[in-house]
């Protein structure tokens, strides 16, 4: 890749006060300092109603629908923070996810996720850290075509777990983040390259 790896960094809440905001932008900033080009998203920003067939129909995607599928379709990877509700996705994220799958004029199936490679994170106040959330926010990215990477980090008791500037206070949980984001960005540079062709004869 003779360019920086573009990575979109976003979490599934918009409370303002989100640990898994905190998580999101902490792993951006890792990313940006490891060579990344990074954008992180507040999905708060976004104009984004409950998806709705008859909606559409009517008005097409909404602004902030399509702000996000421009975003994700000029990324090469994504970092999200999913929270945990209830033992599963978030219907913030969800509905996100939703919006961005739907097509639009002169687009390929899905595009703004398929080819991509994405890293999940979470974080909670509770004892597993989110965990029990992901692998459905997994199979989601997964069966539309995102390439998401086997490893994974949970912070549990989050909201001991930050100091005031950010950082993650457990100094092995902060390298297993750093670990993650590089082996993002090195998975896309690896995609990004050309195949070798074999000098053999077949």
């Amino acid at each position: 890749m003779n360019r920086k790896p573009k990575i979109l960094a976003f979490a599934g809440s918009t409370r303002s006060g989100s640990y898994n905001k905190m998580l999101a932008r902490l792993a951006a900033g890792v990313a940006s300092g490891a060579g990344a080009e990074v954008r992180f998203l507040d999905l708060r920003e976004l104009t984004l109603p409950l998806y709705d067939g008859d909606l559409e129909a009517q008005s097409g995607l909404p602004e902030g629908a399509l702000l996000l599928k421009r975003l994700m379709k000029e990324s090469d990877g994504f970092i999200i923070s999913a929270p945990e509700y209830n033992s599963s996705i978030t219907g913030v994220l969800k509905n996100a996810i939703d919006w961005a799958s739907r097509p639009a004029p002169n687009e390929r199936p899905l595009e703004p996720f398929a080819d991509k490679v994405a890293l999940l994170l979470a974080a909670s106040p509770g004892a597993f850290g989110g965990v029990r959330g992901l692998p459905m926010s997994r199979l989601i990215l997964s069966n539309l075509g995102t390439l998401v990477l086997p490893q994974q980090l949970a912070i549990p008791k989050a909201n001991s777990a930050f100091t005031p500037e950010g950082q993650l206070k457990d100094p092995k949980q902060q390298a297993a983040l750093a670990s993650m984001v590089n082996r993002l960005i090195d998975t896309i540079q690896k995609l990004s390259q050309p195949a070798k062709q074999s000098s053999a004869a077949d």
